[in-house]
């Protein structure tokens, strides 16, 4: 004889349920810290691009540099894939900050026949401030003096010709 009543329940699947709800809400828990660390991560780097950008006159540039520091050893190829660049803007760019020496590059080692395209690497951030540092320098000094030179007052201009001085400490030099 069929009955439509339901089996008595133990009380197993409760206790199923309640011990995966922590579990669940742990997961929930990691997935959001997760996103809100990819965010922050990406926000981030959108900081250091927009930095990097007045330090390498443009947003590609930076693009190219935070690429390289993330990723040393790739090629003007890899660079494009990844970053969404156009191939042509990439070769340049990358020709540019390779005279400025901002980037280096060899020679990929093939065993086989065929092209071996340059590896491309960035150099560390202090020689990249380094680099700008005596630019900057020069600039607040030009400010700095631009009243006496207004005037006509070398002799003063000259006398204070340098009242900024920068300097850059690496983490090297502190150690």
């Amino acid at each position: 004889m069929a009955t439509d009543e339901a089996p008595e329940d133990d009380g197993e699947a409760d206790e199923a349920a309640e011990s995966d709800a922590p579990r669940e809400e742990l997961r929930a828990a990691a997935q959001r810290l997760e996103s809100g660390a990819a965010g922050a991560t990406e926000e981030f780097d959108e900081r250091i691009v927009d930095l990097l950008s007045w330090l390498l006159d443009t947003e590609t540039r930076a693009r190219i540099y935070v690429f390289l520091r993330e990723h040393p050893g790739s090629t003007s190829e890899e660079v494009a894939d990844e970053t969404g660049l156009y191939p042509s803007t990439v070769r340049e760019a990358l020709a540019e900050l390779h005279d400025e020496e901002t980037v280096t590059r060899t020679k990929r080692e093939s065993s086989g026949a065929g092209n071996n395209p340059y590896e491309y690497e960035a150099i560390e951030p202090a020689a990249l401030v380094e680099g700008v540092v005596g630019q900057v320098q020069d600039q607040l000094n030009a400010v700095f003096t631009l009243d006496s030179r207004l005037a006509g007052d070398a002799a003063s201009a000259d006398a204070a010709a340098e009242p900024v001085r920068i300097s850059v400490e690496t983490e090297r030099d502190m150690e």
